[in-house]
C-alpha cells in the first residue's frame, strides 16, 4: 500500500537529460553487461514496484534486484531517481490509443477524462505522493493533452479557459482519489472496517441526535450518509453542468452579436 506522505517532486532531476530520455533524443547507451536491458524495461519495473509497495520502495538498488542486473548498469540508461520519476509519470499518462472512447462531444470527453483519471490514480496511488505542479512534459502527457483539447475545442471557450476546464476536472478527481486512498489507509492502520468504525460511534451519535441540539442532522434520511450514493459521479456531473451553462451563454452571446 502506498503511503500518502512523501516529498517527491516532478522535475527534480536534470531536466535536460530527462527531456532527452523522454523524447529519445539523447545518446543511446552502448550494449551493457545484461543483454536485453532497456530504458523501457527499467521504467516499467519501477512502476510495478511503486504500484505494489509505494514510491519510497523505488531505488536503483531495488531495481537492479528486480531486473537481475548490477546497479551501475542502470546508470547507463537513467541518471537517477529524479529523472526516473519523470519517466514513470509520463509513461502512466500515455493515452490508451482508443480516441473513440473519449466520446463524440466535449461533455462526453470531459466526463470520460474524469472517470479515467480516477481509475489512473486507483491503479497508481503513488501518483498522489508526487508534486506535479511543474511537470517535465514528454510524449505521453502531450499526446493525452492534444487528444482531449481536440475534442473540447468546439466548446467555444478561450484557450486559457479550455486548459482551465481540464485543470478543474483533474483537481476534482485528485481530491476524490486522495479521499479514497485515505479511507483505505485508515482501515489498514486502525484494523477497523468502515462499517465497524461507524458502528463504534453509533451509541454516542444516536444520543446526540435525540438531544435536540442538531435538528437538521437529525431530520436527514437514513441513507444520507450511506455508501450507495455515488458522490464522485454526482460532483463530476455538477461540474459539467456548470461548464455546459457557460458554453450555452457564450453561444447565445455570439449569436446575438451576429
Amino acid at each position: 500500500m502506498a503511503s500518502t506522505s512523501g516529498p517527491e517532486t516532478s522535475g527534480s532531476g536534470d531536466i535536460v537529460r530527462t527531456l532527452h530520455l523522454l523524447w529519445d533524443t539523447g545518446k543511446r547507451p552502448s550494449r551493457g553487461p545484461k543483454p536485453g536491458l532497456t530504458l523501457d524495461l527499467i521504467v516499467e519495473a519501477a512502476i510495478r514496484i511503486a504500484d505494489a509497495e509505494g514510491l519510497e520502495a523505488v531505488s536503483m538498488r531495488r531495481l537492479s534486484t528486480e531486473l537481475g542486473t548490477g546497479t551501475m548498469s542502470l546508470y547507463r540508461y537513467v541518471p537517477g531517481k529524479g529523472e526516473l520519476l519523470d519517466l514513470m509519470l509520463d509513461r502512466v499518462q500515455r493515452p490508451s490509443g482508443d480516441e473513440a472512447a473519449l466520446g463524440d462531444d466535449w461533455r462526453a470527453t470531459l466526463e470520460t477524462l474524469g472517470r479515467e483519471t480516477l481509475a489512473l490514480y486507483r491503479r497508481h496511488p503513488w501518483l498522489l505522493q508526487v508534486n506535479q505542479t511543474r511537470p517535465v512534459l514528454g510524449p505521453g502527457a502531450l499526446d493525452g493533452m492534444e487528444m482531449v483539447l481536440a475534442r473540447i475545442k468546439p466548446m467555444g471557450l478561450t484557450d486559457p479557459e479550455l486548459v482551465s476546464a481540464i485543470i478543474m476536472i483533474d483537481g476534482y478527481v485528485i481530491g476524490a482519489a486522495r479521499t479514497q486512498l485515505y479511507q483505505k489507509e485508515a482501515e489498514r492502520k486502525s484494523g477497523l472496517t468502515d462499517t465497524e468504525f461507524w458502528e463504534a460511534q453509533a451509541p454516542a451519535l444516536e444520543k446526540a441526535m435525540t438531544s435536540g441540539r442538531y435538528p437538521v442532522l437529525a431530520s436527514l434520511s437514513e441513507d444520507a450518509f450511506g455508501t450507495e450514493f455515488d458522490h464522485f459521479e454526482f460532483g463530476l456531473q455538477r461540474l459539467l453542468d456548470g461548464l455546459e451553462s457557460l458554453v450555452a451563454r457564450r453561444s447565445e452571446a455570439r449569436h446575438s452579436k451576429g
